[in-house]
């Protein structure tokens, strides 16, 4: 076991504090990394503040994990020490369910084995969950190959981090929902996850329209790869993109009206729900069926999606935009979130928390 630096929330309402945990070296078929880089997503405030409920304490957050091999299990095949890889959202699965065999491991029957605030899996006895998991905000980690990423080169690696969480909550409905060259997309809210979805639909040729409360962030859509945008705060904009869209991926948390953005979708038409608000939101069974509407929900994708969502990235030059910052600066970063004051992901170089540079 060696002992690793790390921050960590030691309760629901204290801030972040330096901490320590243990990794193990890795067994026959695990990898142990070296964090360069670990982004901060909003999930990360809601679970440090148990605002969900159930969390784990003392936690370690951070699933957008990106950072370098430093020894490999005597079975490991899929990598060496030295290359570049990620981890994401979970650490492991059942493995045995039928969402696993399809290599949707996010669907786990029996619960994916998160990467922070859930429980590790014995190798041998795999409903054996007794250990808590560690996140990234730590300078190592230690995890089995068969959910470990690998990073392409191309992408800015503080870039890539976000990929792990932003990028494959978007790309996997972009994908599953068979978005195509000239089809109409647009995305609700402008954020961490909006930027990405962005990104991405013009990337796969859709043409894209950001829906935004905030008008100041037109010309941030525009250069992101949108074609258009519309503030939403003016009522007039649901009249005038009635019947518009093919497809709207909503990655807005906060309590909105679901009825009025279905209103915008032509027939056959799908809206996604990334987003999670505190509020369960009304919807009118009128404004599904009189369009052959769908409404729909997605989490994050699978190891096979998430590494095909990154390979994707790197292949049309794709990274998340981000403001880079030290370790003692998550407990402000949170707060700046909080308030929407972040362009669009914070990322945490992990060399701060070594005591390099």
């Amino acid at each position: 076991m060696d002992k690793t630096p790390a921050y960590a929330a030691l309760d629901a309402k204290s801030p972040l504090v330096p901490f320590s945990v243990e990794r193990r070296e890795p067994g026959p078929s695990e990898v142990l990394i070296d964090i360069l880089y670990c982004g901060v997503c909003h999930s990360d405030i809601h679970q440090a503040r148990d605002e969900w409920g159930g969390s784990i304490f003392p936690m370690v957050p951070g699933h957008e994990i990106v950072g370098r091999v430093a020894a490999v299990g005597d079975a490991v095949s899929r990598y060496r020490v030295g290359d570049t890889v990620g981890v994401g959202c979970f650490v492991d699965s059942c493995r045995s369910c039928p969402q696993c065999e399809a290599g949707e491991e996010q669907y786990c029957d029996f619960g994916m084995s998160g990467t922070y605030n859930s429980y590790e899996r014995d190798a041998e006895h795999r409903f054996d969950r007794s250990r808590p998991t560690y996140g990234g905000y730590s300078t190592r980690i230690t995890v089995d190959e068969a959910y470990v990423l690998r990073v392409p080169d191309g992408i800015p690696l503080e870039r890539a981090a976000p990929l792990l969480c932003a990028g494959i909550t978007t790309y996997s409905p972009l994908k599953h929902f068979q978005v195509k060259p000239g089809d109409r997309v647009a995305v609700v809210g402008l954020g961490g996850l909006g930027h990405m979805a962005v990104k991405i639909a013009a990337a796969m040729g859709a043409e894209v329209t950001v829906l935004s409360t905030s008008e100041s962030k037109r010309a941030d859509a525009a250069a992101l790869g949108a074609h258009d945008f519309a503030a939403t705060g003016d009522g007039e904009v649901f009249k005038s993109h009635a019947r518009r869209f093919d497809m709207i991926v909503d990655t807005v948390s906060a309590e909105h009206d679901y009825n009025a953005y279905l209103g915008l979708l032509k027939v056959d038409g799908t809206m996604v729900l990334l987003g999670i608000p505190e509020v369960p939101a009304p919807v009118a069974a009128g404004a599904l069926i009189s369009k052959r509407r769908r409404l729909a929900g997605s989490m994050i994708g699978g190891i096979r999606e998430t590494q095909e969502m990154l390979d994707f990235c790197a292949e049309h030059g794709i990274a998340a935009d981000i403001e880079l910052i030290d370790i003692d600066g998550i407990n402000d970063a949170y707060e700046r979130m909080l308030r929407g004051d972040v362009r669009y992901r914070f990322v945490i170089d992990i060399a701060s928390l070594r005591g390099e540079g």
